[in-house]
């Protein structure tokens, strides 16, 4: 007939494998949950680009370009140039260091703010070479700045900005995604 059977034993659950800290940082990135940060605002009220690159792949681009920018600018011998990549690249360092998302030392600057000044120093290094008169003196330096000033300008226009303590630029904290038109 039937056959009573006991209950099943109970295996205890598997411990999760450790994770690379590689593996970690390459999930980090792409996490685009709550976690990541809150939205940012589009620019200027909409922006029709999509936004592919990660917060923190931005961050890191900003770091090394504004060290690029400084680094292009010594290395030239010409004042302008040495000036221009100064100034361009420590705003770039600055502004990051002191924007409102995951890798920066303090939280101040809201990141619609980091945005447009992404956009003031990447049409400045396109610009420098010209308006400051080094790109006859110094080809390769203004080479380089135009050529750093484009990257900052594409990457900024493809970059999903999010931050972390819900300032935006108007002063207002958010911390709905829905609040802020996403």
């Amino acid at each position: 007939m039937y056959e009573v059977r006991g209950p099943e034993p109970v295996l205890p659950p598997v411990p999760p494998r450790p994770e690379g800290a590689v593996r970690r940082e390459w999930r980090r990135m792409r996490d685009h949950s709550a976690a990541a940060g809150i939205l940012s605002r589009p620019l200027f009220g909409r922006l029709p680009l999509r936004r592919w690159v990660p917060q923190d792949v931005h961050s890191v681009l900003d770091y090394v370009g504004g060290a690029a920018l400084v680094a292009v600018g010594n290395a030239s011998g010409d004042s302008a140039a040495k000036a221009a990549g100064w100034v361009l690249g420590g705003a770039a360092v600055g502004v990051s260091l002191l924007t409102d998302y995951r890798l920066s030392l303090a939280k101040l600057i809201p990141i619609e703010a980091h945005e447009l000044a992404d956009h003031a120093y990447g049409l400045g290094a396109v610009l420098a070479p010209f308006v400051l008169g080094y790109a006859k003196r110094s080809p390769v330096a203004a080479a380089l700045h135009v050529l750093l000033g484009v990257k900052v300008l594409a990457a900024s226009l493809v970059t999903d900005y999010r931050c972390q303590t819900g300032m935006h630029l108007g002063g207002e904290l958010a911390t709905d995604p829905e609040g802020i038109g996403a």
